[in-house]
């Protein structure tokens, strides 16, 4: 399954941040992943797994899909197909190969939980009910 694989690397990289920045844990973890991607479930699923034990684990996983979009260069516009599998122009019917969004996949947001005031970093818990936020695109 690959999908645990991606979990894991997010879950390296995000921690591998929050590390940097001194954080007692990550609150939530947002994502913008296109639905060509089609892992977006899958992905939900094996979070928990791939975080365990980590600054990650406990955090929200939030994934903003992006729809696909394609350009038509008969009709010179930018149009969203019939079907998500369907690459031709809703209008004139024609081909459009060339994907402009819905197989991205990037890392947004991370929010991070303050260590408390002379108190060593946890990994799970409830922590203060503020994130702060810190950005890694």
């Amino acid at each position: 399954m690959h999908e645990m694989s991606i979990a894991s690397a997010l879950v390296e990289q995000v921690c591998d941040q929050a590390a940097d920045l001194g954080a007692a844990r990550v609150a939530e973890i947002n994502l913008r992943m296109g639905v060509l991607c089609g892992i977006a479930r899958s992905l939900h699923f094996c979070f928990p797994s791939a975080s365990r034990e980590t600054l990650c684990e406990g955090a929200s996983l939030n994934i903003d899909e992006v729809p696909l979009t394609v350009l038509c260069t008969y009709c010179d516009a930018v149009k969203t197909p019939a079907a998500l599998y369907n690459f031709r122009c809703p209008d004139c019917g024609r081909p459009t190969p060339k994907v402009l969004t819905g197989r991205e996949m990037q890392l947004v947001s991370i929010g991070l939980v303050p260590p408390a005031a002379g108190a060593p970093p946890t990994l799970t818990g409830d922590g203060p009910s503020e994130a702060t936020p810190g950005a890694k695109p």
